[in-house]
């Protein structure tokens, strides 16, 4: 009985400093992806954009140095454009804020074009009941934008390579009542090929159909533990069952026809720095413009 209880107590050692060191801090998943775009222009063709999400920089216990390496490893992969789906911070402070842009200005550096969203935490929402911190979000707004940022809000911006665009469409946050999905599409000209980003997965079922053929999200971590090892069931996926999707691929049930979401774990963590089975992800995805101009379907379609 002895041995069992230390055996126990050993296993769950190791699982601790697995979940909050190891796998959190030292194993960044580089998950490549391929994505058809209609109307997708040659110049477009065949190139990867980077996807980062949720970097909560100023978590207790936070993984700030993962981010950074995240965003070196981007560069390093020769991305053509780098996107990010909100959460650069995790609670109001000016140093978070500094810290954060330190690390996405390597972007500006690199001369890659860097487009994002703000997440509920850029504005101060821990929860869905807090109050936006208005200083802290314009210092954060002002310092990405001096850093070569492009911030969305419900609006679209092209991205230009070798004459060729491809649009960019953002969505504002849910918690801070700012997702307006029908206002980001609309400046985006019809049949030009296009990538709609936000925060909040939320966001994608307001979407009309065929307005999004490769949506991105962040904001869930991919529930941060995984139930079992080698799959993708994490909590969210049994708790809230055909009701949200925690990373990857969406099912086809959760938006409109012709629309296709990926959700990206992130980087960082909320509530607790733990991580098992759910690796801080890099999304590299490669565009493929799609046969005959059909609406995209995901590898697992």
């Amino acid at each position: 009985m002895k041995y069992a209880l230390y055996s126990l107590l050993a296993l769950l050692a190791g699982l601790v400093l697995w979940g909050t060191v190891i796998e959190p801090r030292f194993l960044l998943d580089e998950a490549e992806v391929e994505a058809e775009v209609p109307f997708l222009p040659p110049s477009w063709d065949g190139q990867t954009v980077a996807l980062l999400s949720d970097f909560q920089v100023g978590m207790w216990g936070g993984n700030v140095a993962m981010a950074q390496e995240a965003v070196e490893t981007a560069i390093a992969r020769g991305v053509s454009a780098a996107l990010f789906a909100g959460d650069f911070v995790y609670s109001p402070d000016s140093s978070e804020v500094d810290r954060a842009v330190g690390i996405v200005r390597a972007f500006q550096e690199a001369g890659i074009p860097f487009v994002a969203v703000l997440g509920n935490h850029d504005y101060s929402l821990m929860d869905q009941s807090s109050e936006v911190d208005e200083a802290t979000l314009s210092y954060l707004t002002a310092e990405l934008r001096a850093a070569g940022a492009t911030l969305l809000e419900n609006e679209a911006v092209p991205l230009a390579r070798g004459g060729d665009t491809l649009w960019v469409a953002g969505i504002g946050s849910v918690w801070a009542e700012k997702s307006e999905p029908a206002s980001a599409m609309a400046g985006v000209p019809p049949e030009a090929a296009r990538l709609v980003l936000m925060h909040n997965p939320e966001s994608y079922r307001e979407l009309r159909a065929g307005e999004a053929p490769l949506a991105l999200a962040g904001h869930t971590h991919g529930g941060q533990i995984r139930l079992i090892p080698g799959r993708s069931d994490s909590w969210l996926d049994i708790v809230r069952e055909g009701e949200v999707i925690a990373d990857g691929w969406a099912l086809d049930s959760l938006g409109a026809a012709g629309n296709r979401l990926y959700v990206t774990r992130g980087i960082g963590f909320s509530g607790a720095p733990v991580r098992i089975n759910c690796r801080p992800e890099l999304t590299l995805v490669t565009l493929r413009a799609a046969r005959g101009d059909l609406p995209l379907r995901g590898p697992d379609a």
